[in-house]
């Protein structure tokens, strides 16, 4: 067994408009996110789940974790943020996953891509079924925004997140995406 060379996981709960969320990082990376479940108990269990043998504690966000909830509060309460500048620690992540998260993060806020164009971004043509199972595992959700890839139709499939395709649209609803939450003529 190898000897792990991450700093040690801490995690918090944070409030923010629409609900409680929990970040989990070591050092001065987030390694994974969730966004609000109805049940607390779920998202601290979520949130703190060892890696490995390795224990994550609850801790109090300082530094560049506290400026990341400062910056998650803020964009979901609508006050738009890329989010791109919270380091991440993806290093346990497959290669593949790695790069479709990569595509995924690079998507703005008010924008979407589709499954398929994010394998052609990343050199899988026709691998939009993978796609969608690397974005269904997703531990970094929101700051990795896989709400942002939808079906080639612009329909809401899946979102593994608590409240399913309900938390995808209410994401895209906040970020301004046209054809989410706007008034329409007809």
């Amino acid at each position: 067994m190898g000897v792990s060379t991450r700093l040690p996981g801490r995690a918090a709960l944070f409030d923010t408009a629409i609900g409680d969320c929990a970040i989990a990082w070591s050092g001065d990376a987030v390694f994974r996110f969730a966004l609000p479940d109805t049940d607390s108990a779920a998202l601290l269990a979520h949130i703190t789940r060892a890696i490995g043998d390795d224990a994550i504690d609850r801790a109090e966000p300082t530094g560049p974790i506290a400026e990341a909830v400062r910056g998650i509060r803020a964009h979901l309460a609508g006050e738009l943020d890329d989010l791109r500048w919270i380091p991440l620690d993806t290093s346990a992540i497959p290669d593949f996953h790695r790069r479709v998260y990569d595509v995924t993060r690079a998507i703005d806020p008010g924008h979407t891509l589709s499954y398929g164009q994010v394998a052609d971004r990343v050199g899988a043509p026709g691998a939009a079924q993978a796609v969608g199972q690397a974005l269904g595992r997703n531990p970094i959700p929101l700051i990795i925004p896989c709400h942002r890839v939808l079906a080639a139709d612009n329909a809401l499939h899946g979102f593994s997140a608590p409240g399913g395709i309900t938390t995808k649209q209410r994401l895209l609803e906040i970020e301004r995406t046209p054809g989410f939450g706007e008034p329409t003529l007809f």
